[in-house]
């Protein structure tokens, strides 16, 4: 097992940083690294936002979901889908492609390649010694931060990525067995499969839970997932996703 493998199975998230802040260099690597990501036919259809404003920084913790490490961390990176590059180039060649950028394939790329990037600088910043969260918790209030962001029309925040100095180690989470996740050739529906594998796995994570709480949690991954799903959540992003420009046809 090489060092690059090493870093990828040894992720988990980090929500405690210390005051040091990235620097200029350390920054610029990571963008660099996310660029190095595949994108599809070259699109390149994203942007990343580095949010260093103080001010900012407290907002968007605020529209997370009050959570403090979006404030307080050595850098806050915000992945966006990006079409507004590709319009403006059409519109300049006077080309109308509105209709092709406003399609679910458009959107679909621009959000793909938004991810592949954001992955690309989570394993570089780990590899760095660094820690990171995904912060989905943007799309509460996203609205609020496209205005706060000025993020224009074809610009669209997808997630925050927070990156920086872990004041402690957090613990690992176990993932679904490959069992559940690898399929070779059909998909695989056998139940008596899929419940033994996450019968094993829902009892693993309990037994997580409840050592790490000393007793107080002891729910499984199953009884997450119904509850998580119990509802649709943010169900306003459809609409707004639209007002931006994306996902219309």
């Amino acid at each position: 097992m090489n060092k690059t493998i090493e870093t990828i199975l040894n992720h988990r998230s980090i929500r405690s940083f210390t005051d040091e802040r990235l620097t200029k260099e350390e920054v610029r690597t990571l963008v660099k690294s996310a660029q190095a990501a595949s994108t599809s036919s070259y699109v390149q259809a994203y942007s990343i936002i580095g949010v260093t404003d103080q001010k900012k920084k407290s907002k968007l913790a605020e529209l997370a979901g009050h959570q403090p490490y979006v404030e307080n961390n050595g850098h806050l990176f915000v992945f966006c889908a990006d079409l507004k590059r590709h319009d403006d180039m059409a519109k300049k060649a006077g080309k109308d492609h509105q209709q092709a950028l406003e399609n679910t394939e458009a959107f679909l790329i621009s959000v793909i390649d938004a991810s592949l990037a954001a992955q690309n600088v989570s394993i570089a910043a780990e590899s760095m010694g660094l820690g990171i969260c995904y912060i989905g918790g943007l799309r509460n209030h996203l609205a609020e931060v496209s205005d706060l962001l000025e993020t224009p029309h074809f610009v669209l925040p997808l997630f925050g990525l927070v990156v920086g100095h872990p004041a402690n180690e957090s613990s690992k989470k176990e993932r679904l067995p490959m069992e559940l996740i690898y399929h070779e050739n059909t998909y695989q529906q056998d139940e008596t499969h899929v419940d033994r594998y996450l019968k094993e796995y829902d009892e693993r994570i309990s037994a997580y839970y409840e050592e790490r709480t000393n007793g107080e949690r002891k729910d499984t991954w199953s009884e997450q997932m119904i509850r998580g799903f119990s509802q649709p959540k943010r169900a306003y992003l459809s609409e707004f996703v639209k007002e931006k420009g994306f996902n219309r046809t």
